[in-house]
């Protein structure tokens, strides 16, 4: 009897749990038919589809709030290989101007990817050709349209630094989940930088199709849709018309300009030269284009104004001439004696007034003078030990923003070249070398290596007297100001008075030699140089700030092979400082002989 009821109570709990069972079956198949759309939607799987709705890239603005780099619409020919049947692949290929390889290649792309998912078959194909495909594309099912923006670049300038966008790699992929295969992301300069505040969020739209593969409207009138969300807009630093004066400036000729205001970091210009017009990197040629650019023995792609690296030959003497009177080697009265051409270790290139004082030797460029000033500051800050005398001198240099990247938005800096210590001890032995082993280093030549980058900062730091913020391209995003920490140099701003000074002869003194290039209006304060070149004839540079009293730009300007930095670097900057402070360009006959010589 006990074991008849035990049975009883085991059929009973069986039952039981068949009941709830059912029951759960019964209430989810009521939810899934009645109450939610969500199943509904997935057993219309065959007449919708899941369009991506990429949202506008951000437009690029100059400082002035002028459009400089915008979009137009595009259209992707997409494929979902699956469900490709029974097509006339000769009259889609007539439409797309492709062969039946091609067309094949494609396909067969597409299913390695999935077969069921749509990905990219022809890419941004032509306004004309979309048109045609839109009235025959019923004839073709498991192809759409998928449209895109593309940028446009609406003035054929500062490529390397606007950079370019192009199609995600596997990479990018599978460093973030955001890119699906098709997509585009920022490939170099601020495209790459600021990928993510411009390229937006993509939004989805379910669209119901027709068994010709007719767009018949949106599924539950876009109740299941997901916004796109469009980029955020940047303004950038640059002023256009003064990079539009550059780049007419340095056609046919090697080398770069950088134009900085002062108070902010911000580059107002950077040139490169040669360059090339970053619509050729758009669209289905980009890749060719590409290909042909990186080709070219004239290297358009490499940009010099960041990564070409220079001897700084005779403006480092401003910078020497800093460091000797902040550790107290100099004051500004400390005279050296030269002999022209006849001087030891160091010869002067030509005869003037002996001996100077420091202000004399910045307008003369006076070689011993900085010799003996370089001397004199390892040895007196040394104390007899080279080692501790060149770190305090490399120290100071560096302080200044030479031998390292700008922590900024300017990617693939390169560093220069301040040199170690250990660099010397690895090629004359510890106890082998002093101040006369590297005298090169007083008149900026030997191992010393800047960027133009680097040079325009060394003039913005002159000018604010002793402090500099990173140079950047972008000013605001969306409207909300971009933010650069101040950086301090180690020298004394009461030692920059004297250095200006002596700028301010370079060019308004009676034998500076930037005095043919001076402004009757405008009060500029330089130094030139002219850079020995082992390849070749020498380099031309000149850095310069103005006005003298209230810096509005500094400027570095190189030209590669070009000899005498007076000769192309000092008018070039001349020319950029004025258009960029009044407007306007004055000398009109300079402007037209400096942009159509040719220099390559």
């Amino acid at each position: 009897m006990a074991q008849l009821g035990h049975h009883s109570q085991k059929r009973y709990v069986v039952s039981g749990i068949i009941i709830t069972v059912a029951a759960i079956f019964v209430v989810k198949l009521f939810y899934m038919q009645v109450i939610s759309d969500k199943y509904k939607v997935l057993s219309e799987s065959n007449v919708r589809r899941i369009v991506t709705v990429y949202p506008a890239r951000g437009i690029i603005y100059d400082r002035k709030g002028r459009k400089i780099v915008s979009n137009e619409e595009a259209y992707d020919l997409m494929v979902v290989p699956r469900q490709v049947n029974n097509i006339d692949t000769n009259e889609l290929c007539q439409l797309l101007e492709i062969d039946k390889q091609s067309f094949i290649s494609r396909l067969n792309k597409a299913k390695q990817y999935s077969p069921y998912r749509a990905s990219p078959f022809v890419e941004q194909i032509s306004k004309t050709t979309y048109g045609y495909l839109q009235e025959k594309l019923y004839r073709f099912p498991g192809f759409f349209v998928q449209p895109r923006t593309l940028r446009t670049y609406l003035y054929p300038i500062a490529a390397h630094t606007l950079g370019y966008v192009g199609e995600v790699n596997q990479k990018e992929i599978e460093d973030d989940p955001y890119y699906k295969m098709g997509d585009y992301i920022g490939k170099s300069g601020i495209e790459k930088y600021y990928e993510k505040e411009l390229r937006g969020v993509k939004g989805e739209k379910i669209v119901l199709v027709d068994v010709f593969n007719r767009e018949k409207g949106s599924f539950e009138n876009g109740l299941y849709d997901k916004p796109q969300v469009a980029g955020q807009d940047l303004t950038t630093t640059l002023d256009l018309d003064l990079q539009l004066l550059g780049e007419k400036l340095m056609q046919n000729k090697r080398g770069s300009i950088v134009a900085i205001e002062p108070s902010t970091g911000e580059i107002l210009a950077i040139i490169s030269s040669p360059s090339y017009d970053p619509n050729l990197l758009v669209g289905r040629v980009r890749g060719e284009n590409f290909k042909r650019l990186s080709q070219d023995v004239m290297n358009p792609l490499f940009n010099r104004a960041i990564q070409a690296t220079y001897s700084p030959g005779s403006t480092f003497k401003l910078v020497n001439g800093l460091v000797g009177l902040e550790i107290g080697a100099i004051t500004p009265e400390t005279r050296f004696s030269c002999n022209g051409k006849a001087s030891v270790p160091i010869a002067c290139t030509h005869s003037h007034y002996s001996p100077l004082e420091l202000i004399g030797a910045i307008e003369q460029s006076c070689n011993p003078y900085f010799w003996g000033v370089f001397r004199t500051t390892l040895e007196k800050s040394g104390k007899g030990d080279i080692h501790k005398g060149y770190n305090i001198w490399r120290q100071n240099v560096m302080s200044l923003g030479f031998g390292n990247y700008f922590n900024t938005d300017i990617p693939n800096q390169v560093r220069g070249n301040i040199p170690s210590p250990q660099y010397y001890d690895h090629y004359f032995g510890k106890n082998g070398w002093k101040a006369l082993t590297i005298r090169s280093l007083a008149i900026g030549q030997g191992e010393i290596l800047v960027t133009p980058l680097q040079l325009a900062n060394q003039a913005a730091t002159i000018a604010n007297k002793g402090y500099y913020y990173p140079p950047h391209v972008v000013k605001s995003i969306q409207g909300s100001p971009t933010q650069w920490e101040r950086n301090q140099s180690s020298i004394h701003p009461q030692h920059f008075e004297t250095i200006i000074k002596g700028m301010y002869r370079v060019f308004q003194g009676e034998s500076g030699t930037g005095r043919w290039y001076k402004l009757d209006s405008i009060a500029i304060c330089g130094k030139t140089g002219t850079v020995q070149n082992p390849h070749g004839k020498d380099h031309s540079l000149c850095i310069a700030f103005a006005p003298a009293n209230n810096p509005k730009i500094a400027i570095a300007v190189v030209v590669e092979n070009a000899g005498f930095g007076a000769t192309w670097a000092v008018p070039i900057a001349s020319l950029m400082i004025e258009k960029y402070l009044t407007g306007i360009i004055s000398r009109t006959e300079l402007e037209t002989r400096m942009s159509q010589a040719n220099l390559l």
